[in-house]
């Protein structure tokens, strides 16, 4: 990346009231990876019709873990929707695997799902079907116009808040109530 440029990776991505995308609205995306050639995420509060039990069973994977089996599928975005992706913690190491920083890793190879299923995966983890994506320059604009805020990465927003308060949370870790912001802005 530019020297000047700010990296983005490791950040929540908000979506303000503004934001007139129906795939985007009151979203929170972690942004996984942010170069010069654009930025790349995951939608951490958006869950899909999908259980991670419905995924192990597609993959042709048993697990006896009733909870991890009901945990909810979210969708990651309209990226590649038939793909999955595994947010985590932990320092084990995958076949494919991305590190977001401050212990947080993005992985989207098979060994991932069948260690979680035998109860040998990561302490904490998400399990997403599609991601976002955001092409050169095209984040750092849409934040120019003041569709999204962004605020440093909170593990617990990604790991103990139920998705549907984690947009409101993750504005108010710096102390912005997003049901109390205009719907719309300005330059002055």
């Amino acid at each position: 990346m530019d020297e000047h440029a700010q990296n983005f990776g490791n950040h929540l991505l908000i979506a303000l009231p503004s934001l007139q995308d129906s795939y985007f609205e009151r979203s929170v995306t972690l942004i996984c990876q942010h170069d010069d050639d654009g930025a790349m995420g995951v939608v951490i509060n958006r869950p899909s019709d999908y259980t991670v039990g419905e995924v192990l069973q597609q993959m042709g994977v048993s697990c006896s873990d009733n909870g991890l089996k009901a945990q909810l599928v979210l969708n990651g975005g309209p990226v590649h929707p038939e793909r999955g992706f595994v947010v985590h913690d932990g320092d084990k190491a995958w076949d494919s695997t991305l590190s977001i920083g401050d212990g947080l890793f993005l992985t989207t190879s098979r060994d991932v799902m069948e260690a979680m299923a035998r109860g040998e995966g990561p302490p904490q983890a998400l399990v997403a079907l599609g991601c976002a994506g955001w092409g050169a320059g095209q984040l750092e604009q849409e934040l120019t116009d003041d569709s999204w805020l962004l605020v440093p990465n909170r593990q617990d927003v990604l790991f103990e808040l139920p998705m549907a308060q984690r947009w409101q949370a993750a504005a108010g870790s710096i102390g912005i109530d997003l049901l109390n912001h205009a719907s719309h802005s300005g330059h002055a």
